[in-house]
């Protein structure tokens, strides 16, 4: 038995293979639709189209988001006759009117009303689990950018006002669950965002759910400067006076990669979006920001 051989089977995933042989690196399932544009914009060809694995779609309101992704439904049900879509609904924009105007048979759509994040993880990793690479379905998330989480409505439900630190979490967990089922059985899902502007003299638009945001204006004795721009050895100030930078990172620098991030708003309107463990002195003490909460006193930095 060679080495390579030896290799193969010594692990216990089936799926493993020579990678020349490997089933996972042939010429990607490609969807092209009738709008060059959206073509052009998923694969950069024009004879291209939409792929297999997670796709966000996100802009301001009324951008014709879901009517872009129900163009790519309509692509993916054409090319596959027994194919079927999966359409979650935390809006209920979409009536079968609005997807017959799109010519799509709304009896080849299964419709799930959402309430909650964590509602739409426990169910799409159920439904993908049932999934064998041969069938052919399409899954349509609209949207992500308004769903609440469980933490959220609860709190409503009990009148309570306290910042929900689990949404982003939530969300990013999600994602990161279903890529592999979508990508390995050859799945497209488009999911539906909405962007909001930064707070700043040149806003930036930034894709809800929490972010690191490049750009951020740190002071220093020379000014301000942004974030990225920084070097070793250069100095900023801090409550604590003048000090000097460190360390560097971007998150592909880091071991466990992108962390989780938080928007911060403060009473004057000032908006900060920040690493999860980015300290803010509160009433003498440091607090990492998960741990805030809705109206307590911090300084910020």
């Amino acid at each position: 038995m060679s080495l390579l051989e030896k290799m193969l089977k010594a692990g216990n995933i089936k799926a493993a293979s020579v990678l020349s042989k490997s089933t996972f690196f042939n010429a990607k399932d490609i969807i092209p639709t009738d709008l060059p544009i959206l073509n052009i914009a998923f694969s950069g060809s024009l004879e291209g189209g939409l792929l297999p694995g997670l796709t966000v779609v996100a802009g301001a309101s009324k951008s014709f988001k879901t009517m872009l992704s129900l163009y790519c439904m309509k692509a993916y049900l054409d090319k596959y006759k027994e194919g079927v879509a999966i359409l979650y609904d935390s809006e209920f924009g979409i009536t079968p009117d609005y997807l017959e105007s799109f010519n799509i048979d709304s009896n080849r759509v299964i419709h799930i009303p959402l309430e909650n994040v964590e509602q739409l993880k426990f169910d799409i990793v159920q439904r993908l689990q049932e999934v064998d690479k041969k069938d052919n379905v399409f899954i349509m998330i609209d949207s992500i950018g308004n769903l609440a989480s469980k933490k959220e409505v609860e709190d409503a439900e009990n009148e309570k006002s306290v910042a929900d630190m689990s949404r982003a979490k939530s969300l990013k967990s999600l994602f990161r669950i279903i890529t592999p089922h979508l990508t390995t059985k050859n799945i497209p899902c488009l999911a539906v965002n909405h962007i909001y502007q930064e707070m700043g003299l040149y806003p930036k638009a930034i894709v809800s759910g929490g972010c690191v945001v490049a750009g951020t204006e740190i002071q220093t004795p020379d000014g301000l400067k942004k974030v990225e721009d920084f070097n070793v050895g250069e100095k900023v100030i801090t409550l604590s006076g003048e000090q000097i930078v460190t360390h560097v990172w971007n998150p592909d620098t880091l071991e466990d990669g992108m962390p989780e991030c938080y928007e911060i708003t403060f009473e004057d309107g000032y908006t900060v979006t920040v690493s999860d463990k980015h300290k803010f002195l509160v009433n003498g003490k440091w607090v990492e920001a998960k741990d805030l909460t809705v109206g307590i006193d911090c300084t910020v930095l």
